[in-house]
């Protein structure tokens, strides 16, 4: 029997999903729900699997990792995408390597719920009313504000039209802006220095790696609006965390809506759990029922392609 692993399995949900008594005779599945504290760990552990199921972003799947997998064949992430797996070396290794479908509208919608949290003090008003207190901050209204998103791709996009619909003006800056969607959408394209300086809120929503890797550091912060937030819903690494620190305890911006990390799970006793400005979510993006579903059922189906010699949803 093939023998398979199931990483980071953080909530032990899996087998919600997953019909294992169904798969039971044909391979040998075993779960993992606590994330490797070092690589020798998940070596040791995982040394004699054939196949690894994983969540995108959370294991990396290193060069050193995939070279001492010595029965590792197949690897099969949520996503299209993941940087977290060194595709050369897996390729080197002559593993394959395949994705699933991904929902993007979640997390254009956790965007929101930040952004809405932020705008209306929610997080300390809802803490104030468990303590006995009423009415302890003043919010501020969307409409007339000036949303900066940086990345107009597929969220960033859906983040523009629920601006618009808030009766916000949207600006966006990225490298590779599409000034045919910008038109499309009625979204003003901008340089980067002149989207943070004028935006009221700021969304990020490119993709990790190391063009986008400390986009926003001191330099930015500093000459963001006092009254400003900054969201990132996109990837840890493209905020500066330290500087981000600072900038929140020093009240050089106004709050941060965060829910992507250097490190994840974020460590309990990390600076960024003890700043009363930043309004924290555990990587919730993209963890709904829906999109769940959707990456277990569609491993399965690549685990059987694989297992049967003609993989499908291939990533290269």
């Amino acid at each position: 029997m093939l023998k398979v692993a199931i990483l980071d399995d953080y909530q032990n949900v899996s087998q919600e999903f997953l019909d294992l008594k169904k798969l039971n005779g044909k391979y040998n599945i075993e779960i993992f729900n606590d994330p490797f504290e070092s690589e020798d760990e998940a070596i040791e552990k995982l040394k004699n699997f054939e196949a690894l199921l994983i969540m995108r972003e959370r294991t990396k799947i290193t060069k050193n990792l995939i070279d001492n997998l010595k029965n590792l064949k197949f690897i099969i992430t949520s996503g299209k995408r993941n940087k977290a797996i060194d595709l050369d070396a897996a390729k080197k290794r002559k593993i394959v390597v395949s994705g699933t479908d991904i929902n993007s509208n979640p997390t254009c919608e956790l965007t929101w719920t930040l952004i809405l949290g932020l705008a209306r003090n929610v997080k300390v008003e809802s803490e104030n009313m468990y303590q006995g207190y009423w009415q302890t901050t003043i919010g501020v209204e969307l409409k007339g504000k000036i949303l900066g998103l940086i990345g107009l791709g597929k969220v960033g996009s859906q983040v523009a039209k629920i601006g618009k619909a808030f009766g916000m003006q949207v600006m966006a800056w990225s490298e590779n802006l599409d000034l045919n969607k910008c038109k499309e959408l009625e979204v003003l394209p901008s340089s980067k220095e002149d989207l943070i300086k004028n935006s009221d809120f700021i969304s990020i929503h490119v993709q990790g790696g190391e063009r986008y890797k400390d986009c926003i550091k001191l330099k930015e912060f500093d000459i963001m609006k006092k009254t400003a937030f900054l969201i990132n819903t996109s990837r840890g690494p493209i905020v500066n965390e330290d500087d981000l620190i600072i900038a929140l305890s020093t009240n050089v911006i106004a709050g941060a809506g965060i829910d992507v990390y250097e490190k994840e799970p974020l460590p309990a006793d990390h600076k960024l759990r003890f700043v009363q400005n930043a309004l924290l979510l555990p990587h919730l993006g993209y963890v709904t029922a829906e999109n769940y579903s959707l990456f277990y059922s569609q491993m399965i189906e690549n685990l059987e392609a694989c297992a049967n010699g003609k993989p499908i949803r291939k990533i290269e």
